[in-house]
C-alpha cells in the first residue's frame, strides 16, 4: 500500500464497496508509508501503541462515563502527526486503542470486560 500511485488512488475512488474520499485514502497511503519510516527507525508501531497505555482506572458504570477521547489518545495523537501520520485524531486514536486491547473501557459488570481483562492479562506487551 506504501507504494500506491495516483493510477491506484483513482482505482480505489472508482471502488464503490469502499468509502471513496480522497483524502481518506491519500491519509492510508501516507499512514502505510509513515509505518515504513517508523519500521526503518527501528520503531515498532505496535510497541509505540502500548507505550501510550493508560493506568488501570475505575471501569466506567454507564454508556454516559464512556470517554470519546483520553489524555493518552491526545498524546499518542500528537505523537503520530509529529511522525507524519493523519487522519489520526484523538478520538480516532482512543477508538483504536479500544480495539486493538489497549484500553479495557467496557462497562463495570459487563461480561466482555472480564474477557478483556483476561485477554490482555495473558499478553505480552511489545518493547
Amino acid at each position: 500500500m506504501a507504494e500506491f500511485t495516483d493510477a491506484d488512488v483513482e482505482r480505489l475512488l472508482a471502488n464503490s464497496a469502499i468509502v471513496r474520499h480522497r483524502g481518506k485514502i491519500l491519509a492510508t497511503i501516507g499512514n502505510a508509508q509513515a509505518t515504513l519510516r517508523l519500521r526503518e527507525q527501528g520503531v515498532s508501531l505496535a510497541a509505540l501503541l502500548w507505550s501510550f497505555e493508560p493506568a488501570a482506572g475505575k471501569p466506567p458504570q454507564t454508556l454516559a462515563e464512556l470517554p470519546a477521547l483520553t489524555p493518552e489518545s491526545k498524546a499518542f495523537s500528537r505523537d503520530l502527526r509529529r511522525r507524519g501520520f493523519r487522519f489520526a485524531g484523538p478520538t480516532t486514536v482512543y477508538s483504536a486503542m479500544h480495539s486493538l486491547g489497549v484500553v479495557n473501557d467496557h462497562l463495570d459488570g459487563c461480561h466482555f470486560r472480564a474477557i478483556c481483562h483476561d485477554e490482555r492479562s495473558a499478553f505480552t506487551r511489545p518493547i
